[in-house]
């Protein structure tokens, strides 16, 4: 995590006491900041301001809301650049004990931050996530249209990863504030109040030579114009992978910037 932009660094009125299990927040640690902020700038619209950690930190801002987290990973760390979700939870230690019980990995934390704690881990196929006690954004995701991301988990089996999940984030554990899970066309749907947070998705390979075919949680942002969003992509560095359209009839694709971290963007119907 090597102090990342984590979900206190944006105003935040909720505790995840209150709500756990949720997707709380997106950040993306990459070797050039300034190259990362012009590039997600130019595609996505994003403005960006500092955040209380200091100038190697940033949150995007997309019409007034925060969007995501961005900041410089060290030259230390020789670990891909990538976006990671994070998960928001009651007890941080708690959680990583979970984690490493199913056999999980904890690469990084608890660490303390201004506002709570997080972690940065890896599940048993080796999608990456975060996990993160103490304030949260209101309503960040929410999962009504206007939420800033989504997330989709693709993984070997969909029903694993929501049973190492579900224990470790303690989803349908039926506390008040709990996430529930349904199942639909082969995949696990995560929900809170009728939103649909996350799906987990089977067919991963761990050894597959595309990136987009391992292990790994999708983020998925919403744009107006998947296709101007995709040319501005390759304008200003960055890689189209792949182009669908899904079952409801939205518009995608999955795109790499020029860090090389995957994320794909969705028309809004």
């Amino acid at each position: 995590m090597d102090k990342e932009t984590g979900p206190a660094d944006a105003p935040a009125t909720t505790s995840s006491a209150d709500v756990f299990g949720a997707p709380c927040w997106v950040s993306l640690m990459a070797r050039d900041l300034k190259a990362s902020q012009d590039f997600y700038g130019a595609v996505l619209g994003w403005g960006f301001r500092k955040d209380r950690l200091g100038d190697e930190f940033s949150v995007a801002m997309l019409d007034g809301a925060p969007v995501a987290g961005i900041g410089a990973l060290a030259p230390t760390l020789q670990v891909a650049v990538a976006w990671t979700p994070y998960f928001a939870i009651t007890d941080a230690d708690e959680a990583a004990a979970r984690i490493r019980e199913r056999s999980g990995t904890v690469a990084v934390g608890p660490l303390a931050f201004a506002l709570g704690r997080g972690a940065l881990a890896s599940d048993r196929d080796g999608a990456v996530f975060g996990i993160w006690e103490g304030a949260l954004i209101p309503d960040w995701q929410s999962g009504h249209k206007d939420a800033p991301a989504w997330l989709l988990l693709r993984t070997r089996n969909a029903f694993d990863a929501a049973i190492f999940y579900g224990e470790v984030l303690e989803w349908a554990s039926g506390r008040p504030g709990c996430c529930d899970v349904r199942y639909e066309n082969d995949e696990v749907v995560l929900v809170s109040n009728g939103h649909v947070l996350a799906r987990l998705s089977s067919g991963a390979l761990g050894e597959a030579p595309d990136p987009l075919l391992r292990p790994r949680w999708d983020v998925h942002f919403p744009v107006d114009d998947v296709d101007a969003v995709a040319r501005a992509a390759l304008e200003h560095g960055g890689a189209v992978l792949d182009r669908r359209t899904t079952a409801e009839g939205r518009e995608e694709a999955a795109l790499r910037d020029p860090d090389g971290a995957l994320f794909t963007i969705t028309g809004r119907l």
